[in-house]
Order: C-alpha cells, then sequence, then structure tokens
C-alpha cells in the first residue's frame, strides 16, 4: 500500500453550530509550537486491502477459536456463542448507561438473578456486581474487611496473610487497602503449613486470602481448620474466585467458612478475556458483611419491579467502584451462560474441568514429565516440573512452551508459582475433547524427545512463526508491535 497524501481541511465556513468562522480563526487559539507543520501523510487502501490485512493479521493469531490454549490459572476455555449473541442484542447494547430505573426494567431483572444465582452457587447472602475486574473484585473484598474491623472499633488489625502460592494480585490488593503483607508458607504436599499460620495468628490479624483449589492445583484439605483458627483469632477469611471453575456446583465458598469473595466472571462464566479483558469481579459475602458491598447494587420491588440500591439506601457501604453499574456486557454474557447450564449444567462444568486436568496429569506423567505433587490428585490445573531436563541438558520450562507453539499449541503458564523450580502450570478446561488431550500428550512425548535427543531444537524454537525467538528482556523494554510483513 502506497501512502497518499490526505489534507484535511474543515470548512468551518460550512459548519452550522459555528458559522462563517473561518480556518485561521479557528487555529487562533492553539499555540503555533503545537500546529503541524506538514502534510498529514495517511494510507489510502481500497476496502479489499483493508479486508486483507486485518485477515492476515487475524490468522497469525493464536486464540481459543483455533488452538488449544492449557494456559494454567487463567482457565482459557471455549465461550459458547449464544452468551455472546444475548449480550449484543439491540435492547441491551443501545441502553444508555444513565437511562432511569423505569425504563430499563428488563437489564436490572436480569442483574438480579445475576446476583441471586450467585449467591446461591457461592453460598453468600448477597452479591454485587459492580467491581470491573478480578483484581478490583479482589481490592473491595479486602477494603470491606478493613471497613468491618473499624466499624467495631479493631483499628489493630492491620496484617493480612497470604499462602506463598497465593496469586500476585492478592498480596497487591491488600496493601493498597492499607494492610500489611505475612506470607505464610505451604508445605511439600502442597497444603497451607498449619504451624506457620498459628504463628501468625493474633490481635493484629485482618485476615487471609485464600485460593481454593490452590494455584498448586490441589484443594486445601485443611479450609475447615483454617476457618476455625481464623475465626478464632478475630481475623476473616477472603476467597479469591480464580479457580472456581473447579468446584462449581459441587463446594460452596461460603459453607467452607469464606467470608467473603470475588468471582471473576470472565474466566468462569462465559466471556472471553484474552489481552487483559473485558472482565468483571463480583463480590460476594456473608450477613457480616452484607452492609459494606460496594453500591450501586439492585433490588426488587415487590414482583416485577426493579431499582438501584445506592448511597442512601446503603449508609455504610464502601461506595462505587466504576462510573455506572460494572462492565454489562460481560455480566450478560454470565446471566446467558448460566440460564444456558442449569443447575446440573453447572456442576458438570466443574467434574469435567477435574475429569480432564486428572486425565492429562496421568497420561503426562506415564510419558515421563514430573509431576510437582505426585500423590495429590489435580483440581482442575497441575504443575509439571521439567528440572530434570534442565540438569540433563540445560532445556528450560522456557524452551518447551516455545516449541509447542510450533505444534499449534498455545504454551501453558511458565515459572507461576515460583516456588516449583522449572514450572507449567497447565489448565485443559472442561470445554476440551479426549481427542484433544491425547493429540497434546502426543506432542509433549515428542517434545521431550526432542529435549533428550536434539535440545537444540527447543533451545532456538519457535521456528515456524511468524516471529522467532525473542529477547524477552529486551522485547519488554523496548516494545515494538509494527506490523513489518
Amino acid at each position: 500500500m502506497n501512502p497518499t497524501p490526505l489534507i484535511f481541511a474543515y470548512d468551518h465556513q460550512q459548519d452550522p453550530v459555528h458559522g462563517s468562522m473561518g480556518e485561521a480563526e479557528a487555529l487562533a487559539d492553539i499555540p503555533q509550537a503545537l500546529l503541524r507543520g506538514d502534510t498529514l501523510h495517511w494510507p489510502n487502501p481500497s476496502e479489499l486491502e483493508v479486508v486483507r490485512h486485518y485477515t492476515r493479521l487475524s490468522q497469525r493469531n493464536f486464540s481459543i477459536d483455533t488452538h488449544f490454549y492449557p494456559l494454567g490459572s487463567c482457565t482459557m476455555k471455549y465461550n459458547p456463542r449464544i452468551a455472546h449473541e444475548g449480550a449484543m442484542l439491540a435492547g441491551f447494547a443501545r441502553l444508555h448507561p444513565q437511562t432511569p430505573a423505569p425504563a430499563m426494567q428488563g437489564l436490572l431483572g436480569i442483574l438480579w438473578e445475576l446476583q441471586e444465582w450467585l449467591a446461591a452457587v457461592t453460598g453468600m447472602a448477597a452479591v454485587s456486581l459492580t467491581p470491573a475486574a478480578g483484581a478490583q473484585g479482589e481490592l473491595a473484598g479486602v477494603a470491606m474487611i478493613r471497613a468491618y474491623h473499624h466499624t467495631r472499633g479493631d483499628h489493630q488489625r492491620k496484617r493480612m496473610l497470604i499462602p506463598t502460592a497465593a496469586h500476585g494480585t492478592n498480596p497487591a490488593s491488600a496493601r493498597m487497602a492499607g494492610f500489611t503483607v505475612v506470607e505464610i508458607p505451604n508445605g511439600p504436599d502442597g497444603d497451607l503449613d498449619l504451624a506457620a499460620l498459628d504463628a501468625a495468628l493474633g490481635p493484629d490479624t485482618a485476615g487471609i486470602m485464600l485460593t481454593n483449589p490452590s494455584t498448586l492445583g490441589v484443594f486445601e484439605r485443611q479450609i475447615v481448620q483454617i476457618a476455625e483458627r481464623v475465626h478464632g483469632a478475630g481475623g476473616l477469611l477472603y476467597y479469591d474466585g480464580a479457580n472456581l471453575n473447579a468446584i462449581l456446583g459441587r463446594v460452596r465458598p461460603g459453607d467452607m467458612g469464606f467470608d467473603v469473595m470475588h468471582l471473576n466472571l470472565h474466566k468462569t462464566l462465559a466471556t472471553p478475556h484474552g489481552g487483559g479483558g473485558p472482565g468483571a469481579g463480583a463480590v460476594a459475602v456473608r450477613e457480616r458483611l452484607l452492609p459494606f458491598l460496594p453500591q450501586p447494587r439492585v433490588a426488587r420491588d415487590g414482583q416485577d419491579r426493579y431499582r438501584w440500591l445506592d448511597a442512601g439506601d446503603l449508609p455504610a457501604s464502601i461506595g462505587r467502584l466504576s462510573a455506572h453499574a460494572g462492565n454489562i456486557g460481560v455480566l450478560l454474557r454470565a446471566h446467558a451462560y448460566l440460564r444456558r447450564l442449569g443447575r446440573e449444567g453447572v456442576e458438570r462444568v466443574s467434574r469435567y474441568a477435574a475429569l480432564n486436568a486428572n486425565y492429562l496429569l496421568k497420561r503426562l506423567q506415564a510419558a515421563g514429565f514430573q509431576a510437582a505433587f505426585p500423590e495429590r490428585r489435580a483440581s482442575h490445573e497441575f504443575i509439571l516440573s521439567v528440572a530434570d531436563l534442565q540438569r540433563e541438558n540445560g532445556i528450560r520450562a522456557l524452551d518447551v512452551a516455545k516449541r509447542l507453539l510450533d505444534y499449534g499449541i498455545h504454551a501453558p503458564t511458565v515459572y507461576f508459582p515460583q516456588l516449583v523450580p522449572e514450572c507449567l502450570l497447565i489448565e485443559p478446561t472442561e470445554t476440551e475433547s479426549k481427542a484433544t488431550l491425547d493429540r497434546f500428550v502426543e506432542v509433549m512425548q515428542r517434545i521431550r524427545q526432542e529435549a533428550l535427543e536434539t535440545p537444540r531444537l527447543l533451545r532456538e524454537a519457535p521456528h515456524h512463526l511468524p516471529v522467532g525467538r525473542l529477547d524477552e528482556a529486551l522485547a519488554a523494554r523496548r516494545l515494538d508491535v509494527a506490523d513489518r510483513g
């Protein structure tokens, strides 16, 4: 495409708003140093050239619609089209967020139903849908814990306990809410170290943030004892809902003893979230934290009338987290997904997530890969370590991940959690077929053989993509995303 010089001269004389104002007069208030001195050059392609350009770019992309995406801790699963179609209905898509409540009863009814369904599936008393991301949901959760303690006059409770295997956003959210973070180690079997927990508990403990199943891919078997000890010390339990699809419909965080949690609706309930968004981090609480839920929430007056609950209704609320009522498109998708699944379907999600993960774990162990916790069953994801390959031929987890791309499989998460050396965190999700999992095993077997026989092949991978092996540190410092082809 040869760029054609285009000069955009706005004719203010034809402008019905500005009347007969000339161009010189219109530019008079702009400093000369800020005015362009040469012609603005824009490409001037045809429609066909534009279509081909963006189609070629899309064909270079890895996506869940085209490739297997075993990205541990991120739940990159197929999202049914019916959820997207529902969210794009004109009555929702064209609705202005400032529409008065009497004129948006349909949307409010759906949001109220979603609040109720999420409360039921998590075992909590009430839900607020306003957080626009999982991390914002975390911040809301720990802010409610802080508000709870301050309301009771417990101003000394400033320490938040967080396991070593926690998601990185947990300590960040706790610090943003004004807490001091105390790290609690995990034992060799993946469970929390109860002795270390007991040593950390005290009158200054605000609470503990846990993911269950944890990022180590195992279910915390001591959760009842942990809840009893934290509550006994006057603290509260926060549940990071990042791994909720592992237990959805079978175990409820509220029944485990958690007081507050966030749900990653974009991971668990039907919105693609690659590239950092869009998201929704709804928060759910038990009765003791109900007054502090962020606003606005939806209430039902009578059988078929809905209204917003705002500051006047919720005087103890931690306040607003977004300009309006959260990421409505994601919330609509979550509602459509839950309605499509029904009660039995919700439980199938977690059953197949666990089945696929355990099937894959056993197959890969049989192929010679080392599991980080070989005596534990997987929840919905699991950790492999290739430390043996590093010792044998210097092959790292990053090399395995890069080589997978040559076989048309997206790389799993690498080097997280950091306490497992040379680790791959793998999550097949519930939406993948046995045939896809079997092919993944075959590819991993082939890569393991390559690592032992021709390690250079892995160190220089990928070989068949538009971009080869990059210097990650340099790429981060000098980002260049220009299309060269």
